[in-house]
């Protein structure tokens, strides 16, 4: 058995040097290598931004996303949208597993991969089925987990597609987690989507009564969504390009304080500026969204004399799975809206 490097630089064809992530093009031959996982692959849940682009690409014709899709692994060999960048993530049992391969993984465990579909080798033999309202879709197919890549077992206690959900946005959660503290002032942009929901929650958490948390949503039936499980200070729908409109939006709202943390979870591009214009000086502003372009943050912050703490979506952080998760656990009504939206 041929033996893989632990980062996966072994499958990367082209460009050569680079990592399976960066790269165009990578092996997806599912002939496992001595530190590899093979699983066999139920459902895969596109990012938001990539799913967006595809749909919009497929004028919403269910055969021409399939198309789409099966088109870009068979190019790239992995799901990695030429157009975001993006992948998203995807659950399934564990069908072998490498001697080399170090880890608690047995065969036949169902897990979902923490790692990006646009970094992982893909094979779609057939899609069954598209769910365009959340994302997600049903395949057979097989895919390859490095030695690096991080997963979580799925838990026992909720559905798995429920779960899916959760966990491909586990990343935002935990950041807001990490970067709220008590008394803060915190805006989520996008906050009646799916992790702008998990993050308001996280927020509401961490600010505690003497911080005060703004929820903008892209519509009205989001921004209602989040309304009724109370899970902000503020609420209201604004169109998350104009970045002035909220900038005036915002420092109405906070007496022109404007805010501690600014958390960007829209799935459009764009809104760079918004997030940025509506944080404090050494503020810090946390772009989750797939959409968000460095350079435009970057030069904007700079064009605007901005002096804020930008944060690019990691989506990992220590404990991401279980924190996201136990959001659910903790909030039963949040928990019932997934559960209708997405299990």
């Amino acid at each position: 058995m041929k033996k893989g490097c632990p980062f996966g630089t072994h499958r990367v064809i082209s460009p050569k040097g680079v990592l399976p992530q960066p790269a165009d093009v990578i092996d997806n031959s599912m002939e496992i290598y001595d530190n590899e996982v093979l699983i066999d692959v139920q459902t895969l849940n596109v990012d938001s931004a990539s799913f967006t682009q595809i749909e919009k690409q497929a004028k919403g014709d269910v055969e021409e996303i399939k198309k789409i899709m099966k088109g870009i692994v068979a190019k790239a060999g992995k799901h990695k949208n030429p157009v975001t960048g993006s992948g998203g993530m995807l659950i399934g049992t564990v069908k072998e597993i490498g001697p080399a391969y170090k880890g608690s993984l047995k065969v036949g465990d169902k897990l979902a991969t923490l790692v990006s579909l646009s970094l992982t080798p893909l094979v779609i033999k057939e899609i069954h089925e598209v769910r365009p309202d959340i994302d997600q879709v049903d395949i057979t197919g097989q895919a390859i987990l490095f030695q690096s890549g991080i997963y979580a077992v799925l838990p026992k206690d909720m559905p798995e597609t429920l779960a899916l959900s959760v966990l491909d946005v586990a990343g935002a959660p935990a950041q807001a987690a990490r970067l709220v503290q008590s008394g803060d002032t915190v805006v989520v942009i996008g906050g009646g989507g799916k992790s702008g929901l998990l993050c308001l929650h996280e927020a509401k958490k961490r600010a505690g009564v003497t911080g005060k948390v703004i929820c903008v949503g892209g519509s009205e039936k989001s921004t209602d969504r989040a309304r009724k499980l109370n899970l902000a200070d503020e609420y209201f729908a604004f169109d998350a390009t104009d970045a002035v409109g909220l900038y005036n939006k915002i420092s109405d709202l906070t007496d022109g304080k404007l805010a501690d943390v600014v958390i960007n979870c829209v799935n459009i591009e764009n809104t760079e500026m918004s997030s940025i214009l509506a944080c404090r000086d050494r503020g810090t502003v946390y772009f989750f969204s797939m959409a968000t372009s460095f350079t435009k943050a970057a030069l904007g912050a700079e064009g605007v004399g901005k002096d804020v703490n930008m944060i690019i979506g990691n989506g990992y952080c220590k404990d991401h799975a279980d924190i996201s998760l136990q959001v659910l656990r903790e909030n039963p009504a949040l928990r019932k809206l997934f559960e209708e939206m997405y299990a």
